[in-house]
């Protein structure tokens, strides 16, 4: 089976060369041999038929009415020798016979054939049918002794001698003949029978060869360009899934995140304004609020000190509020965005940032917008908590639709290894910015901190 593999290996061209070059080369011996076969069949019957009509002409008014039974008399006879025996027609006839339907040799210049009887062979009896019979072969007929003695192919004619007035067919008249040039003659009929079958269906052929190898390129090259195609579906189908996970991975993590941020909303409000209002009304039931003996003074600063816890506890709601809330962002561009976040971290720390911000004015949807917000907002306040707020400096830049944001300092630094993925800051702003598609960067060291978030926007919703 191993053909059949290296056959399958293939391609269509080179099968169909292969099988259609054995297919045209059978084709071309099939009707090369007939059409020879035809030509060489018509090139000798037109010969024979030549020289019939010459021998008929000449011998023909030597012959006697052949409606009679016996041989032919002497002096017709003497005839006959003297006509076939003399001139170019006695060179080139090796013998001559005149049959009788019988079988019977009524005449012939081999004188011991005069009168003797052969069988019928189909030859004669075609001839008596009224059809000239012409054969350029070796004689071997039982009557043919000195023709085959010859050596060499003849042209062997059978003639009808036909009744002027009925057309029939009386006697036959066989004789051979030395066809020289016939062989040559034969020769070239076949060599440009061949010739001409051999260029038809060459041309045939090679036709069919070069639009089906023009074919076979067109189709190898789609094949080549669906292959390239599938694979990179591939690879992108390989990439889908992984971002697929990804986003799974990601919307776990974001998820006990956000758990935990609720928790430590929760503890935030357990520990500050929870205390405070604990404590004004443990203290709204105190012994001076109620007892009618306290002094106007007493119970002053007992509610005063209520007060307070009251409102540092109001205060704190308030700025725990205000971290949770953000700015009216979504008509907002990035240069807005990021004046807004910066200058509110100004306001708060008291300290200085520097600014940049390259843009064209990109149109983003909403989730982009709170996502630099976000990130500004966490990498500022990382920076003022953990670098001290040294050289604070913000890079925006938007270009043909790529997003680039860099926060930096000029702090100590960290080793982003050590991040703990409960970690809410640095590890929530890389949730986040996932499940946008970006890319979150951190490099820190003894020189400083830069965060970095980039990506392509996704379409502003309508």
């Amino acid at each position: 089976m191993n053909w059949l593999g290296r056959w399958n290996r293939q391609t269509l061209a080179s099968q169909f060369f292969l099988a259609g070059g054995i297919v045209s080369a059978i084709a071309m011996v099939l009707v090369g041999m007939l059409v020879t076969h035809l030509i060489q069949g018509a090139v000798i019957h037109n010969a024979g038929a030549t020289t019939a009509l010459y021998v008929d002409s000449v011998v023909a008014p030597l012959l006697p009415d052949m409606q009679k039974e016996g041989l032919l008399d002497d002096a017709t006879a003497r005839a006959l020798d003297e006509t076939l025996g003399q001139g170019a027609l006695g060179r080139r006839l090796v013998s001559f016979k005149l049959w009788r339907r019988d079988g019977t040799i009524l005449y012939s210049n081999e004188k011991a054939l005069a009168g003797k009887s052969f069988p019928v062979n189909d030859k004669l009896r075609e001839a008596f049918s009224g059809t000239l019979v012409a054969r350029y072969e070796f004689p071997n007929d039982l009557e043919s002794a000195k023709e085959r003695d010859y050596g060499r192919p003849l042209m062997e004619i059978y003639n009808p001698v036909l009744q002027p007035w009925s057309g029939e067919a009386v006697a036959v008249l066989e004789f051979y003949e030395s066809a020289e040039g016939l062989e040559e003659s034969l020769a070239q009929a076949r060599l440009g029978s061949w010739l001409a079958v051999a260029g038809v269906i060459a041309v045939f052929f090679l036709a069919l060869s070069a639009l089906v190898f023009r074919g076979s390129r067109i189709i190898e090259a789609q094949r080549m360009a669906l292959g390239a195609r599938v694979d990179e579906l591939s690879v992108l189908l390989g990439e889908n899934r992984g971002l697929q996970r990804r986003l799974q991975k990601s919307s776990q993590r974001a998820a006990a995140l956000n758990e935990t941020y609720l928790r430590s909303i929760g503890a935030d409000l357990h520990d500050g304004p929870a205390q405070h209002i604990a404590y004004a009304s443990l203290r709204l039931d105190s012994e001076l609020l109620i007892n009618p003996m306290t002094t106007p003074e007493a119970r002053n600063e007992e509610l005063s000190w209520i007060r307070s816890s009251l409102a540092e506890a109001i205060s704190e709601i308030r700025s725990i509020c205000k971290g949770l809330v953000l700015p009216e962002i979504e008509n907002a561009s990035i240069r807005e965005i990021v004046n807004r976040v910066v200058e509110a971290h100004q306001n708060k720390t008291d300290t200085l940032v520097e600014l940049t911000i390259e843009d064209d004015d990109p149109d983003l949807a909403p989730a982009v917008k709170i996502c630099i917000y976000r990130f500004i907002q966490e990498a500022l306040n990382n920076a003022y908590r953990h670098g001290g707020g040294v050289q604070q400096a913000v890079k925006a830049i938007s270009h043909h639709g790529n997003v680039r944001i860099e926060v930096r300092d000029k702090g100590e630094g960290f080793d982003p290894n050590e991040i703990r993925p409960s970690s809410l800051g640095l590890v929530g702003l890389r949730e986040r910015i996932d499940s946008l598609g970006g890319v979150f960067e951190v490099q820190s060291g003894p020189d400083g901190t830069t965060l970095t978030m980039s990506f392509e926007p996704m379409e502003a919703e309508d």
